[in-house]
């Protein structure tokens, strides 16, 4: 899959089903010697309650990309 291609989709979180907010709007920290994406990083004011400070998604939190959504499952 393209960065370009994961733009539009929206980011769940399976553990409460809130809509988090949409990867255009993140952050993407990649792995300089690897190249693989580490974590989906919500900027402040997006997100659960419009939080103050970043949300940090680690990838490994993601589930299923799916054609419109990003199902990851988090506890924050």
């Amino acid at each position: 899959m393209r960065l370009s291609e994961l733009a539009g989709k929206r980011i769940i979180n399976l553990y409460d089903g809130e809509i988090i907010g949409t990867a255009g709007d993140s952050d993407l920290l990649i792995d300089s010697v690897s190249g693989l994406i580490t974590e989906i990083i919500i900027p402040p004011g997006r997100g659960p309650a419009a939080a103050r400070r970043p949300l940090r998604i680690p990838w490994s939190a993601v589930r299923k990309i799916g054609a419109e959504v990003i199902v990851v499952d988090i506890e924050y």
